[in-house]
């Protein structure tokens, strides 16, 4: 393994690292307790259920396509998504209403949180556009593609 290889696996792993196998595991191992925090944002506990299965395929699936670049364009698009989505129902920074209060500020704790959640979001971007406006509609175009993040030749 090269160390241009090695580079790039351990930035795509620090990119998945919070959700494979972390968030995964947390979701596995206290699945009770993560159908309970989905039913903050939907009250059945069949839709609640649901939503925590779809998030560990999410969590499981995409972070390997990132990884193994099978489809990584595909897996980052979604792992945005769910990012995006994550912080509008989870991370509502504006519903505690002390946001502008001095101190302690439940508010200022989720916006931070909010912002990480963007922030992420754009890096799986990076990978599904890649990092200029020349290789942004090749996903359109193809979708399934892969990156071919290993390769030792440049590619559009």
């Amino acid at each position: 393994m090269t160390f241009t290889v090695l580079i790039t696996i351990i930035e795509r792993y620090l990119l998945v690292v919070l959700f494979f196998p972390f968030s995964a595991l947390d979701k596995i191992i206290n699945f009770k307790g993560a159908v309970g925090q989905a039913q903050q944002a939907v009250p059945s506990t069949a839709a609640a259920t649901g939503l925590i299965l779809l998030g560990l395929g999410v969590e499981i699936l995409m972070p390997l396509g990132i990884l193994t670049g099978v489809a990584d364009r595909l897996a980052g698009f979604i792992l945005a998504g769910y990012c995006g989505v994550t912080a509008l129902l989870w991370k509502q920074f504006w519903k505690p209403g002390d946001f502008w209060h001095r101190g302690d500020s439940k508010g200022r704790d989720l916006f931070w949180d909010f912002l990480k959640n963007f922030s992420l979001a754009g890096g799986f971007l990076l990978i599904t556009f890649g990092t200029t406006s020349a290789t942004v509609m090749s996903f359109f175009h193809d979708p399934l593609a892969s990156t071919h993040p290993y390769s030792q030749v440049d590619r559009p």
